[in-house]
């Protein structure tokens, strides 16, 4: 995925996706240099091929594939919710303690 920051919704999730996982440099910042960059990854499979391996790598370590960690902490912020509700209380914002 490449993506031109912008202030587009789509955008500015997609740069924090790549930047997220490492590869911030798939993140352009202006049509221009976005182009460029698909032209040049379109042209040079070498550079995709590595880009694609550098995602594989960053991957296994990256929090953003950790689902079972998500998981952990949706069903957390879900059972405090609950809570909240039977207690009478109302709705409002509250985190997730960070869970390994």
């Amino acid at each position: 995925m490449v993506t031109c920051q912008g202030s587009t919704f789509a955008g500015r999730v997609a740069g924090s996706l790549l930047s997220a996982v490492g590869l911030s440099e798939l993140v352009t910042d202006s049509i221009a240099n976005y182009e460029a960059l698909c032209l040049k990854l379109g042209r040079d499979g070498e550079a995709l091929s590595r880009l694609k391996q550098e995602l594989v790598f960053k991957g296994l370590d990256c929090r953003l594939f950790d689902t079972m960690r998500f998981t952990r902490h949706l069903e957390a912020a879900y059972m405090q919710m609950r809570l909240k509700a039977q207690r009478g209380e109302r709705p409002k914002s509250f985190s997730i303690e960070d869970r390994p």
